[in-house]
């Protein structure tokens, strides 16, 4: 069920190459002139030395200075639209794979545990983008040319052809080693740098803990250990690259000194003229020079090739799209059919042959001991973790028929960690819908009763609450991810320990948000350890070891008060792991 639009794999790459292929022959036509253009240089010494100064003709050189300034205006217009082109195909790259990149993203948690910082893939698409609207594109473009500057020196003689061509295959051995040598360092540097900002995000957002049980002091050294290791790769690919840069530079002026001395023995020797000289040297120096830039932009390329595989497994990742038939509201039944499951990139089962059916207008309370597997089974109810075996279905469609964002409509989820994002208390509440309806948005904050906490805020629904809700307390960033939950009131609810930072007039306003689910037709589903969660509840589920112990109605299952067998079973104290 959770998938991303994404083309198959084997289709991937080829797919973003096709939809850029006109731009990409454009670039390519743009080189091939750009390329021709850079001969002027060359053919305009060529002309002087061997025509005006013999002739002393200053027409001649007049017509030439006017045709050399013509020929370079055009080669500067082709230049900037090449350099715009590759802009715009960097940008247009971002445009068409930024929603793939974030949709497969937000699922990846689903389909594996990551060790970086979760938005590795984030700055992978921005290396490439700006890689392409960089030097490092353009000399990739005009490698090519490479051998038809060398045939140029060929055919001005075959020793000053041959002295290129040995300088030539000098700078392809520096950029294979370039290549070799930095591989490694770069790939190590890359791991090391998305481990700290991973490590450095956690102890962010664990800041109050690590200060109040004082080992802040360590967490600075582990991280400084990090960076270290992170630097130390970093130090090594510079070194490399930065020493292979400077011994292409050199080699290539050597080459350059060379190539005048052989000229000038040619020119002893009555075998070529002074105008030969000059212009084999500007030659060379056009026909080397984007080999020098590769080899300078060398750690850019491998950045954003490095970005490309690892999108391309991000993407890869992604389940296939969902069928695209529209299934009707659900409004009947959630049927859980012996499911097993295990965590995400794990191999041990979480749970273990669940089965169950409510209908509409149940309230099912789930408790159980700490790591028994609630918090999971409620994660597999809304289809956030894929089952190992079995199906969970609404009104008898399996979750995987649904689209993830239409499914999404029919569902409340209020996780155990409740985490808001950026922005207003209205966007925030209606999940940010593109028009921010005022009457749902309040029916919402109304049913779970944190509609009057809201209007006392100087800008109520206005209030703009910060990254993750940090200007917010713990219990009103939960009531108000109850009413993100209730918003447009969606068939099945699903609250986890959805009590856990309410006072006793939240946990009044809880219960009477249940109660309108059920009243309403829906499915309401609570899992607790505190017996004051399960007011609402009709029907009770006992989960301990990954199994269902119990399922039956409260009375059955609990006695006449959840306080009797029910505290047995909620006494165990502590947060799950998995459950």
């Amino acid at each position: 069920m959770l998938a991303v639009p994404k083309d198959p794999p084997q289709t991937f790459v080829a797919l973003m190459l096709s939809a850029l292929r006109k731009a990409f022959i454009g670039i390519a036509l743009a080189s091939a002139a750009i390329n021709v253009l850079a001969l002027t240089g060359s053919f305009f010494m060529l002309q002087v030395y061997d025509r005006v100064i013999p002739s002393h003709s200053l027409p001649t050189l007049s017509g030439l200075v006017i045709i050399v300034v013509t020929l370079y205006l055009f080669q500067g217009v082709i230049e900037f639209l090449r350099s715009m082109l590759l802009v715009r195909i960097g940008m247009s790259l971002d445009e068409r794979m930024n929603r793939k990149v974030f949709g497969a993203l937000l699922f990846l948690p689903s389909k594996k545990q990551t060790s970086d910082d979760g938005l590795q893939s984030v700055r992978d698409l921005e290396q490439i983008r700006s890689f392409l609207s960089g030097s490092g594109s353009t000399a990739l473009f005009d490698l090519p040319w490479v051998p038809f500057y060398l045939i140029l020196c060929f055919l001005f003689h075959f020793w000053i052809g041959f002295t290129a061509l040995c300088g030539a295959l000098l700078l392809v051995v520096i950029t294979v080693a370039a290549e070799m040598l930095s591989r490694r360092p770069a790939l190590e540097a890359a791991k090391s740098s998305a481990a700290r900002l991973g490590f450095a995000q956690a102890a962010r957002r664990n800041w109050e803990v690590a200060v109040a049980m004082g080992f802040s002091g360590r967490l600075t050294d582990k991280w400084a250990a990090m960076n270290d290791d992170y630097l130390r790769h970093q130090l090594t690919a510079s070194t490399v690259v930065g020493a292979l840069t400077i011994a292409a530079k050199i080699a290539r002026m050597m080459l350059q000194s060379g190539v005048l001395a052989v000229g000038a023995i040619l020119v002893i020797r009555q075998e070529a003229t002074g105008g030969i000289i000059i212009a084999s040297s500007i030659l060379l120096t056009r026909a080397l020079a984007p080999v020098e830039l590769a080899i300078a932009q060398w750690k850019g390329f491998v950045a954003a090739r490095q970005g490309w595989t690892r999108l391309a497994k991000l993407l890869d990742a992604a389940l296939p799209e969902p069928q695209a038939f529209a299934l009707p509201s659900p409004s009947r039944e959630l049927s859980v059919e012996n499911i097993s499951l295990t965590s995400p990139g794990g191999r041990d089962l979480i749970l273990r042959n669940v089965s169950f059916k409510i209908s509409a207008g149940t309230v099912l309370g789930v408790i159980g001991p700490s790591a028994s597997g609630k918090s999971s089974l409620a994660r597999a109810i809304c289809g956030l973790w894929p089952v190992a075996i079995g199906t969970v279905r609404l009104d008898r469609a399996a979750l995987s028929q649904w689209d993830t964002d239409e499914l999404g409509r029919h569902i409340g989820y209020l996780p155990q960690d409740v985490d808001l994002f950026d922005g207003s208390i209205a966007e925030n509440i209606s999940r940010f819908a593109e028009d921010l309806r005022t009457e749902p948005i309040i029916a919402a904050a109304k049913a779970a009763g944190v509609y009057d906490m809201i209007v006392k805020l100087p800008d109520g629904f206005d209030t703009k609450i910060g990254e993750g809700g940090s200007r917010l307390s713990a219990g009103q960033r939960q009531r108000i991810a109850l009413a993100r939950a209730l918003y447009g009131d969606p068939f099945l609810v699903v609250l986890d320990e959805p009590n856990s930072n309410l006072d006793a007039e939240g946990e009044a306003a809880l219960t009477a948000a249940l109660a309108g689910v059920k009243d309403r037709g829906g499915i309401a589903i609570v899992i607790a350890h505190r017996p004051s969660a399960l007011a609402a509840a009709d029907t009770v589920m006992i989960v301990a070891g990954g199994q269902v112990q119990a399922f039956g109605s409260k009375k059955d299952i609990l006695g006449p008060s959840p306080k009797q067998v029910g505290t047995a079973h909620l006494a165990i104290a502590g947060g799950e792991t998995h459950g």
